[in-house]
C-alpha cells in the first residue's frame, strides 16, 4: 500500500508541471464560471444545482484529457520499463495512477467550486446540504471517468487515441444512452437504460438526495473499470 500513495505523489505533483493540466484547469475554471453567471441573478435561488448539471456535461471531455497521460506517455517514453520491473505490482500501479489523478481532479473541481460558493455566501443565504451532496457526487462522477480513462491510457501508447476511447466510453453511458432511452423501441428495457445513465444516477446528488443505490452505482463502476485497467496492464507486461 505504501508503494501505492508513494505513486499516487508522484503522479499528483507530475501534473503541476504538464502544461496540458494548466489548460484543463483554466477551461474547467472558466467554464465554471461562465455556467455560474449565467444563472446567477437577483431574485434567484443561491444554489449550485444549475452550475452541477452543466458541470456533468462539461467533464464528459475534460476528465479524458486529465487521464490520457497516465500511462500512454509512459509506454511512449519508455519510463515505463523501470516500473514495470520494480518491486511494485499491476494494481499498486494502477491505483496509484488513478488516485494521483483523482488528486488533481479533486483541485480542479473544488477551487472554483469554493470560489463560487463564497460568492453565493456574500450575497445570500445557500443551503449547503445540496452543495456538498453536488459536490460529492461529482468527485463520484469524476473517479467513475477517470477509471474509463485510465483503461484506455494502459490500451495505447498514444494520448491522443486514449482520449478518443475515453470519450467514446463515456458517452455511451451518457449522450448516447440519454437519446436512446427516448426511442419507443426500448421501452421495455427504459427503466435498465436510465440505470446505467451516468448523468440519471447523478441527479439525485445534485438535488441535496444521497441515494445508496447511486453510491453504488459509482463505486462499482469505477472498481470494475480498474479492474480492466489491471488486466490491460498485465496483458501488456507479458505481451
Amino acid at each position: 500500500m505504501n508503494q501505492t500513495w508513494t505513486l499516487a505523489r508522484r503522479e499528483w505533483a507530475s501534473f503541476f508541471f504538464s502544461p496540458i493540466a494548466y489548460v484543463v484547469l483554466g477551461i474547467f475554471a472558466l467554464g465554471t464560471a461562465l455556467i455560474f453567471f449565467t444563472h446567477f441573478a437577483p431574485g434567484q435561488p443561491a444554489e449550485l444545482r444549475p452550475t452541477f448539471q452543466w458541470l456533468i456535461w462539461l467533464m464528459i471531455f475534460l476528465v479524458p484529457a486529465i487521464s490520457m497521460r497516465l500511462l500512454a506517455e509512459e509506454f511512449r517514453s519508455g519510463t515505463i520499463e523501470p516500473l514495470m520491473t520494480a518491486p511494485v505490482g499491476d494494481v499498486e500501479v494502477i491505483l496509484g495512477k488513478w488516485l494521483g489523478a483523482m488528486g488533481f481532479f479533486a483541485v480542479l473541481l473544488l477551487a472554483p467550486l469554493a470560489v463560487l460558493t463564497a460568492v453565493l455566501e456574500a450575497h445570500a443565504n445557500p443551503d449547503y446540504g445540496p452543495i456538498v451532496s453536488g459536490v460529492l457526487g461529482l468527485l463520484l462522477v469524476g473517479g467513475l471517468y477517470l477509471a474509463i480513462g485510465t483503461l484506455a491510457s494502459a490500451l495505447t501508447q498514444n494520448q491522443i487515441i486514449a482520449f478518443l476511447i475515453s470519450v467514446l466510453v463515456i458517452s455511451l453511458f451518457t449522450i448516447v444512452l440519454f437519446f436512446l432511452a427516448q426511442a419507443d423501441f426500448v421501452r421495455p428495457i427504459r427503466p435498465a437504460l436510465y440505470h446505467l445513465n451516468v448523468n440519471r444516477q447523478y441527479e439525485d446528488f445534485s438535488k441535496g438526495l444521497i441515494d445508496t443505490s447511486n453510491f453504488v452505482f459509482f463505486v462499482s463502476g469505477t472498481a470494475l473499470f480498474l479492474f480492466l485497467a489491471v488486466r490491460a496492464l498485465e496483458a501488456r507486461r507479458w505481451a
